[in-house]
């Protein structure tokens, strides 16, 4: 944090800035992802979900965190028992054969694999006393944030205590297995006529809030692609399955699986797409989806206008930026992320532009926003993984056009267009006799012009102030000078401190960051490029 720090302002509390190579940020990252990992679950949990907030963190910091997993050590079978057995019985009387050996352990629970009715179940056991461990840990971070907050600018301090809520919220939802098993269950509710994907069965005989156990179902973890294509496996068709499933659950459902790395992914032998864990899962309003569409459409379409004023409507975009920079940016992002087609190009580099410049400037990231471009990105790096010439636009723009949503896009565009002809019209009937009317005025000597200055920021204010500081400062010198000089020097004291007193307010309003009057260019081309050599 004292490196952060240091590098807004070089010796902390004065100093210029200083510029940090992407190396140096990567190193950084590393010790924080070895740190989180100390820690323990709490913040792996942590680690996780700052790996979605491109807002917070440099992208550096975003790619190590990605990699962040719940591969701990599982508890002894002892302590995971009394938990099971505190929530549905006796273990020999609920079950007919029960594995003590976990076959996966995570950071908040560990799944055993056992036996209901000669069918095979897995069985989500939460860890022992991993409650009041997180309760501790939360009040940690609670008490640490103050602290955090004084070493970080003022838009970051803002995001961080937003996380800071959300977090203690999300991995609460996350302990709560009953929560788990609703989501799980509208999820397959939604997939229940689709033959391509397979969301395991709740058994809620056997669950509670701190067990979960449902139906067992193996698969070929979806990244092994030597085993897929030994079982001759269409792996470009898993990809597109998979694809279209997290368009349907975001854009149409509302309800998504939050958390597609290959560890809860799997493919069954027919090559049915297999899902697991969805502990960390997410909700979508309807607002947010139409404006997904929308940013979807816009980048099938090459509409730089269309695409920032999704971004600005849905809140990742202030309304507030240079509208002209912005979709300079756009535009190289998408000329620099596009094959010698534009449905070649990858919504991955186009998100990984768009994360660079959210962090250059930073603003708040809607949570369950954050979770959807984490899962556009991670999905997308597990359908390059089936398929290296994996088209995610392609396969975006045939689902939005099979379910109708460019139909209804262009229709729109049309009857939008259509209002705008007539309104054209009505203005150009009206434009001559008001054009007549001004121009008789003006023969007359009788029209006038008001100019109004807007200055929402107080730049004229600031710049009145700087001016009387330095004439009192001027003056205020010049008097201690003269009355030295005429052999009073109680006076010339008097004289010096009130020159130090303006001196520190003119200094202060030199150092106020709202009142500055240069001209901060938000981004350039120069700074796209200096990024490229640097990376």
């Amino acid at each position: 944090m004292l490196a952060y720090a240091r590098d807004r302002r070089r010796f902390l509390l004065f100093g210029s800035r200083r510029r940090v190579d992407p190396e140096t940020r990567r190193r950084r990252a590393q010790t924080l992802l070895e740190s989180l990992l100390t820690l323990g679950p709490t913040f792996i949990k942590l680690g996780q979900l700052l790996s979605t907030r491109p807002d917070i963190l440099p992208p550096e910091y975003i790619d190590e965190l990605a990699a962040l997993q719940d591969d701990v050590p599982p508890a002894d079978w002892p302590e995971a028992k009394r938990v099971l057995e505190d929530e549905l019985g006796p273990v020999d009387a609920r079950f007919e054969e029960f594995d003590t050996e976990a076959i996966s352990g995570a950071s908040l629970g560990q799944v055993y694999r056992a036996r209901i009715d000669g069918d095979p179940v897995a069985v989500k056991i939460r860890r022992p006393e991993i409650e009041s461990l997180v309760e501790a840990d939360l009040r940690v971070i609670r008490w640490s944030l103050p602290i955090l907050l004084y070493f970080v600018d003022e838009s970051r301090s803002f995001s961080l205590e937003n996380l800071a809520d959300e977090f203690a919220k999300t991995i609460r939802e996350e302990m709560d297995y009953e929560r788990e098993a609703t989501m799980l269950t509208e999820i397959r509710a939604n997939f229940a006529d689709d033959d391509r994907i397979l969301v395991p069965e709740v058994l809620e005989s056997h669950s509670g809030p701190r067990v979960l156990t449902m139906e067992y179902v193996p698969g070929t973890k979806i990244n092994d692609v030597e085993e897929l294509d030994r079982k001759g496996i269409d792996r470009s068709q898993v990809a597109e399955n998979l694809q279209r499933a997290y368009l349907q659950m975001i854009i149409d459902d509302g309800v998504f699986h939050a958390d597609p790395h290959p560890g809860n992914l799997a493919v069954a032998d027919d090559g049915t797409i297999i899902f697991y864990d969805f502990g960390m899962s997410g909700r979508v309003d309807e607002f947010v989806q139409g404006k997904i569409v929308e940013f979807y459409i816009a980048v099938a379409n090459q509409d730089i206008d269309a695409i920032l004023d999704a971004l600005i409507e849905v809140g990742t975009l202030s309304p507030e930026a240079d509208r002209a920079v912005m979709a300079e940016v756009m535009e190289l992002a998408i000329q620099d992320a596009r094959g010698q087609e534009i449905e070649q190009y990858r919504i991955q580099q186009i998100v990984g532009q768009i994360e660079d410049s959210i962090y250059e400037f930073p603003f708040r990231l809607p949570k369950n926003l954050a979770l959807v471009l984490r899962v556009a990105t991670v999905v997308e790096g597990v359908c390059v993984t089936l398929d290296e010439e994996f088209d995610f636009i392609a396969t975006a723009t045939d689902y939005l056009t099979e379910q109708g949503y460019r139909e209804e896009s262009i229709r729109q565009y049309a009857e939008q267009t259509g209002r705008q002809i007539r309104e054209s019209g009505e203005s150009l009937t009206r434009i001559a006799p008001k054009t007549e009317r001004t121009l008789d005025r003006l023969d007359r000597d009788n029209l006038y012009v008001r100019v109004g200055v807007e200055d929402s920021e107080g730049v004229f204010d600031t710049l009145a102030k700087r001016l009387v500081y330095g004439m009192l400062l001027t003056m205020s010198l010049f008097s201690m000078g003269v009355l030295y000089a005429l052999g009073a020097p109680e006076a010339s004291i008097v004289a010096a401190v009130f020159s130090v007193i303006v001196l520190v307010q003119l200094y202060r309003s030199f150092r106020d960051r709202g009142g500055s009057l240069q001209a901060k260019p938000q981004f350039t081309r120069q700074n796209l490029r200096q990024r490229r050599r640097e990376e």
